[in-house]
């Protein structure tokens, strides 16, 4: 299996510009998940979406990117495991209120159906394997909720609008934790980073703990509590200009995968 999926992405690397393409060591597969764009009743007419800036973030990091498309099948989800070397968790829409016990807040707008299926159970599988996994924006709330944790519906009407979490120009400073991960990954302690979200993480699921914070007390990353490669932020490092703060962050995964 692992041969013919590296067949398959050697093909297409010269439509993927950046990613390497002569290595004396095997690169690794980071899978990407992706969002389900239309009627979760008409998949024939339905498309699959992944954001090109994540998967060049991948390639600068010195991965090979492997879409994930949200399938029904704990086999697909098996073999992505045994595999893939790493996984990168997306932004989008949002999670179901009712999966962490509540109802839904107006601006609330769900995911698909099949990305809901499909991804928690890939991250439950994942998380609980050990294996290097990226989190983005969605993809930390996501990670939170699966591991039993909740969520802040509407950041202006639950916690106010001092910093400017999600707009066309929504940058904002973040404080990290100094004996963190993030920290050592990024050297700073103060980034500003580029955000694009209306939710946040309330309560902590297990396995988790808090390592940065927005102004406003907002969450801003996550990381495992054990030893494993577990990086969630609430930013999107990946459509930032400045290299410090967009090539560490996914680095980082590609270097667990590699160690």
């Amino acid at each position: 299996m692992r041969a013919k999926l590296l067949i398959c992405i050697i093909l297409l690397l010269p439509i993927v510009g950046g990613c390497p393409q002569e290595r004396p060591d095997r690169a690794p597969l980071i899978g990407i998940t992706s969002t389900y764009q239309g009627d979760d009743q008409q998949e024939r007419q339905a498309a699959v979406k992944v954001g090109f800036a994540y998967v060049a973030a991948v390639c600068e990091a010195g991965g090979i990117p492997l879409i994930l498309p949200p399938v029904d099948s704990p086999q697909a989800i098996e073999q992505y495991l045994e595999n893939l070397d790493g996984l990168l968790l997306i932004g989008g829409a949002d999670i179901p209120p009712a999966a962490y016990n509540q109802q839904p807040h107006p601006t609330v707008q769900v995911m698909s159906q099949h990305r809901w299926d499909f991804e928690r159970q890939l991250i439950r599988t994942w998380f609980d394997s050990g294996k290097p996994m990226l989190g983005i924006c969605l993809g930390m709330q996501f990670t939170n909720v699966v591991r039993g944790g909740t969520m802040i519906q509407d950041i202006p009407s639950q916690v106010g609008t001092q910093v400017i979490h999600r707009g066309n120009h929504a940058l904002h400073k973040v404080t990290i934790e100094p004996s963190s991960r993030l920290y050592k990954i990024l050297a700073t302690d103060q980034p500003v980073v580029f955000s694009s979200h209306h939710q946040a993480v309330d309560k902590l699921g297990d396995g988790l703990k808090v390592v940065a914070h927005s102004d406003d007390g907002v969450v801003e990353a996550l990381e495992r509590t054990d030893d494993a490669f577990g990086l969630f932020v609430q930013w999107h490092p990946e459509k930032m200009d400045d290299p410090a703060l967009r090539k560490p962050i996914y680095k980082a995964l590609v270097d667990a995968c590699r160690n």
